[in-house]
Parts: structure tokens; C-alpha cells; sequence
């Protein structure tokens, strides 16, 4: 049954959140800067968002949970940040092809599996024709049996959801993390957007 995001931003009951954006992004950006363009899905309070805008690109972040973009814009702005309402996996056409890169950190393994299809359908939407696809991947969860979010995802699902419709530039396992995660179990997959692909 899907998360009621909503309700866990009223509460507060938010242990995914750590008032801060990810360590991985940050060591990323490290040694390249992403121009034009970009998504933040399931941005929560955006923090993400903000780090990529200090860093000089447009960014737009998204969120199911009313709540979760108000406490974002509650936040002190930063130029070239915005949060707004949105249902990633229903895509608005106004999003459609306008971006020339989506972020993903920890919307990807908050969704059930059976609606990562539906998710790489959003993400083509996005992308501009050879757009790019960063992301911050959870290969593993601790203690994971099957119950989540998060859910972890493995290489070979990684392939298969995303391997007809792009090309991975590069990969690799952060040196950076949140203190709770563990070396290991998140990888970084710079992606392009195959010029054939739909969406």
C-alpha cells in the first residue's frame, strides 16, 4: 500500500530527512556542475533542490505531500529554487520534455515496486531529448525483508528498467554518505537519455 507522504510530513515522522542535501550529490558535484535545467522528484523539503541551485542551475523540485512543499518554500529561498505540487508518476504536460537533467535521491526506493515502470516513465517524460539521469541508487537496505519503503534495487534491476532507454556514462560508489549508510550501499549512475527513446 502506497506511503500516505502527507501525513508523515504533518507528524514530523520523517527519518529519511536530514536537514541537509545528500553527501553523494555534493561529492558529485565536486568535480562537475550541472547546467540548464533540472527535476528534483519527491524533493521533500528540498534540500537537494537548493544545493544544485547554489551550484547555478534552474531547478524545480516536486512532491506529492502538500505539506512537504510548504515546508519547502517555508525554508529561506535560494535563486533558481522552486518547489511545486506535482504527482511524478502522472506527469503534467507542462513538465514534458523541458529538463536537461533529473535528480534522483530517495524517490525512486520510496515508491512500491510494481510502480518503477511507471517512474521511468515519468523520467523520459521529463528529459529533453539526450537528457541526463543522475542518480543516487539504494542497492542496499539493512535488514530489508521485502517490507519498505525504502526499497533497495539491484544492478540487474537497475538494467532492466533503464537499459533500452539509456546509456550509463558512469558509476560508481560514493566515498560520501550519511553517517546511517554504509560504504557500499548506494551507488552514483550518470545517465544519458538515448536519442531514440519515447517520452
Amino acid at each position: 500500500m502506497p506511503k500516505d507522504w502527507n501525513t508523515a510530513y504533518e507528524n514530523a515522522n520523517m527519518p529519511w530527512d536530514k536537514g541537509a542535501a545528500a553527501p553523494p550529490l555534493r561529492e558529485f558535484l565536486a568535480t562537475r556542475s550541472l547546467a540548464g535545467r533540472v527535476l528534483v522528484p519527491g524533493c521533500g523539503l528540498g534540500h537537494d533542490v537548493r544545493l544544485l541551485a547554489e551550484q547555478g542551475a534552474a531547478v524545480v523540485g516536486v512532491d506529492i505531500a502538500p505539506h512537504a512543499v510548504q515546508q519547502a518554500q517555508a525554508l529561506p529561498p535560494v535563486a533558481g529554487a522552486c518547489f511545486e505540487l506535482a504527482d511524478f508518476l502522472a506527469l503534467p504536460a507542462q513538465y514534458h520534455g523541458q529538463f536537461d537533467v533529473v535528480f534522483e535521491h530517495t524517490c525512486l526506493c520510496a515508491l512500491d515496486v510494481e510502480q518503477r515502470v511507471a517512474y521511468v516513465r515519468a523520467v523520459l517524460q521529463a528529459l529533453k531529448p539526450g537528457g541526463h539521469y543522475l542518480a543516487v541508487f539504494f542497492r542496499q537496505v539493512a535488514d530489508y525483508r521485502g517490507e519498505g519503503p525504502p526499497h533497495p534495487i539491484a544492478a540487474d534491476q537497475i538494467e532492466a528498467l533503464f537499459g533500452n532507454d539509456f546509456d550509463t556514462l558512469e558509476s560508481r560508489v560514493p566515498q560520501q554518505s550519511y553517517p546511517c549508510r554504509p560504504l557500499g550501499c548506494e551507488e552514483v549512475r550518470w545517465m544519458r537519455k538515448r536519442e531514440s527513446a519515447a517520452g
